[in-house]
């Protein structure tokens, strides 16, 4: 049979046909592809552009470098700024559209901005941030912290590197790095937000942690309205009694149980013109900001450094005549100068330590004071810091998505060993406070004696 004569065969024809559609399969792959490329390289291009540091001043770097950390976060008008900047460089590179790149986005701008400081499905959380006070990743599961509680989002991320991107975004923009080399980074904002995150080798599965700064009004009338119920009337008398008589405090309670905010709303009773110093391993109780017209001085410690670790905090602070001492929170380096602090006319200061109970602080600072190697006897410090350091005892903690004040005491020694007058406790099946018989005749004598000294001073 000649050529021109062939019989037609259609699973030949079949054949072909599947062929030349496995071409175009491949030729659109690939142009996707190419797109996808095109769209990568210029989202690169843009992100290095964002990291380049721009300001005269150290200042000036500063605050662009928090534009776009605070960008990334979700802050509206920091969005806005970068937004601007992304669109203004994509006029300078004359790049309008790709041509045949799909996106949700009403600009090439904006797809861009998504990828480069977006923060992918967490957006979705972002979107209500009212009671958001932290965002808590490991791998791909996201949890929210809303006033105090913790439950798993109904968001997640699809993989993992999903949120590795978000992670190179923020170390790219505060000129960090997180690698094989170092598995760890943290951002921290001028409001008191933090970020912290750690990679893979470092723990198990990478993680990203945003706490955010959510509070700005701070005292302990505001802490009993039907909003906080931490504490009630009748307990304001009595720790305003406790500041005024110049009490030392201690403050004991888990993560995210309200600590802070406590410290704050005492901090907010005292007189402006008394002299607070303050000393922290990082600057997160932020008093100079939230009390502008109080005498504060803020120390930031750092303990990787010698020259400006907590001892040598203390050593300065206590050369400036402070009248009360807040420090954050005990640790072992520093446990032994806050002791001495308090034990040398420092009466009135602050502080919070970890602890499971009230009966458990004044050993737990025993032992931080006993671990810098020198010969003390044990006894006689734990006894110290009970009468000193410890005089009284807060215990707050969450309840039923609740942050409560559920225990004060006393602490006093007796027999050889620390011991504890409970003068408030929170009754648990009742929802309500009561008071021990000693609460009232203790605390007016001690008023009493702080109105003779006030005489004097």
């Amino acid at each position: 049979m000649s050529a021109g004569n062939k019989r037609f065969s259609p699973t030949e024809y079949a054949m072909k046909m599947e062929q030349a559609d496995e071409k175009l399969i491949v030729k659109a792959d690939r142009e996707k592809r190419s797109i996808e490329q095109q769209f990568e390289q210029l989202a690169d291009e843009v992100r290095n552009y964002l990291s380049s540091p721009r300001g005269l001043s150290d200042n000036e770097r500063r605050r662009y470098s928090e534009t776009l950390n605070k960008a990334v976060l979700g802050f509206p008008e920091e969005r806005e700024a970068v937004m601007a900047i992304i669109a203004a460089r994509l006029l300078q590179l004359r790049i309008h559209a790709i041509v045949g790149f799909d996106h949700p986005y009403e600009s090439l701008a904006e797809a861009v901005f998504a990828e480069v400081a977006g923060l992918h499905i967490l957006e979705k959380i972002l979107s209500a941030k009212e009671g958001l006070e932290e965002i808590q990743v490991i791998g791909t599961k996201i949890y929210e912290v809303r006033n105090g509680a913790t439950h798993q989002s109904t968001y997640q991320f699809a993989n993992i590197s999903e949120l590795e991107r978000i992670q190179q975004n923020l170390v790219l923009y505060n000129n960090d790095r997180i690698n094989p080399h170092k598995r760890w980074a943290e951002v921290r904002l001028s409001d008191g937000s933090r970020v912290t995150m750690t990679g893979f080798g470092f723990t198990a599965l990478p993680t990203l942690t945003i706490r955010f700064y959510t509070v700005n009004w701070f005292s302990l009338i505001h802490l009993c309205s039907p909003e906080y119920r931490t504490i009630e009337p009748k307990m304001v008398n009595m720790l305003k009694d406790m500041l005024h008589s110049r009490f030392n405090l201690v403050i004991i309670g888990p993560t995210n149980s309200g600590k802070t905010h406590l410290m704050k709303a005492l901090i907010s009773e005292l007189p402006s013109n008394e002299r607070i110093v303050t000393i922290e391993g990082r600057r997160e109780m932020m008093l100079g900001r939230d009390f502008p017209e109080k005498n504060i001085v803020e120390y930031e410690a750092e303990e990787d450094d010698g020259t400006h670790d907590a001892k040598q905090a203390f050593k300065l602070a206590l050369r400036q005549s402070p009248q009360r001492i807040i420090h954050a929170e005990i640790r072992d380096d520093d446990a032994n100068i806050y002791v001495r602090a308090c034990t040398r006319g420092h009466r009135g200061s602050m502080t919070t330590i970890h602890a499971n109970s009230l009966e458990d602080v004044p050993e737990a600072i025993t032992d931080m004071c006993m671990q810098d190697g020198r010969a003390m006897n044990a006894e006689r410090l734990a006894k110290r810091i009970t009468e000193y350091v410890t005089e009284i005892g807060i215990e707050i903690r969450n309840v039923l998505g609740r942050r409560i004040v559920v225990r004060i005491g006393q602490f006093y020694w007796q027999n050889g060993k620390t011991a504890i007058h409970t003068l408030v406790e929170y009754d648990y099946k009742q929802d309500v406070w009561k008071y021990s018989d000693r609460a009232d005749w203790f605390m007016k004598e001690r008023v009493q004696q702080a109105k003779v000294e006030a005489k004097y001073v």
